[in-house]
């Protein structure tokens, strides 16, 4: 099997994966796929997990764009733009290993926080804040559900899903955007992108046992369990970068 073909066999995998977790609870995809395509094609990152965060919400949005809290959405967008040109920094000028640290360590904080409290008081100013650390993380790694998700743990499973869908399409259209303005987005990043769509819609269509389950009140307890993973796996995306350093 050639390197590229591996790439694409474990690339459909892993966003397989991701978009089961994400249709589920909301978001995921990211912290699924991203760790393992910044190990195997760290030249594309973050730009080819951006396409598939945009393409993935638009069937979310199919079914339950009806429950979007357009309000918070609003805030949330607001935010996110001066964090994503901050995300856009420091893809140019932070190695990986350093911003995925830090990544990693901003989301454990954040989920100890949460999981000692009953709940993250959700209103303009904690969503606009969300927001923002989603746009410095999600630009500059490919990870930007965890902060949102967090502040909107204790919402319903539908309106978790779809206030996220509309925020990730919009967040990863503007991360994209940006790459592109700091010559962060390699054509091939586009194309690798687009192929792995196919599997990222497999995914989604699987996943709807989990859904229904989650949905019986158990979605505060896996929004703080893959947040918490998110976190895991940034960490040990950067361990096996050091170890695989020549």
């Amino acid at each position: 099997m050639t390197d590229t073909a591996l790439i694409l066999v474990v690339g459909s995998l892993v966003v397989f994966v991701g978009a089961i977790v994400q249709g589920a609870v909301g978001f995921g995809l990211g912290l699924v796929a991203a760790p393992v395509l910044t190990i195997m094609v760290p030249d594309l990152m973050p730009g080819a997990i951006q396409v598939v965060n945009m393409t993935l919400p638009l069937f979310t949005l199919v079914t339950e764009w009806r429950r979007v809290d357009w309000r918070g959405l609003g805030f949330a967008v607001l935010g996110r733009v001066p964090g994503s040109v901050i995300g856009a920094v420091i893809v140019v000028y932070v190695s990986v290993y350093t911003r995925g640290v830090l990544v990693a360590v901003m989301v454990l904080v954040a989920v100890v926080l949460t999981a000692r409290a009953l709940s993250v008081p959700r209103n303009a100013a904690t969503i606009a804040s969300a927001g923002f650390v989603s746009g410095v993380t999600g630009t500059a790694t490919g990870i930007g559900g965890p902060p949102v998700a967090l502040v909107y743990q204790n919402a319903k499973g539908p309106q978790i899903r779809a206030t996220l869908a509309m925020f990730f399409f919009l967040s990863a259209a503007q991360s994209l955007v940006i790459l592109y303005v700091v010559d962060e987005l390699p054509a091939q990043a586009l194309v690798t992108g687009a192929v792995l769509i196919v599997p990222m819609a497999l995914g989604f269509l699987a996943c709807g046992p989990l859904r229904r389950y989650l949905d019986g009140g158990k979605v505060r307890v896996a929004v703080l369990a893959v947040a918490a993973a998110s976190a895991v796996a940034l960490i040990a995306q950067n361990v096996v970068t050091q170890v695989l350093a020549p």
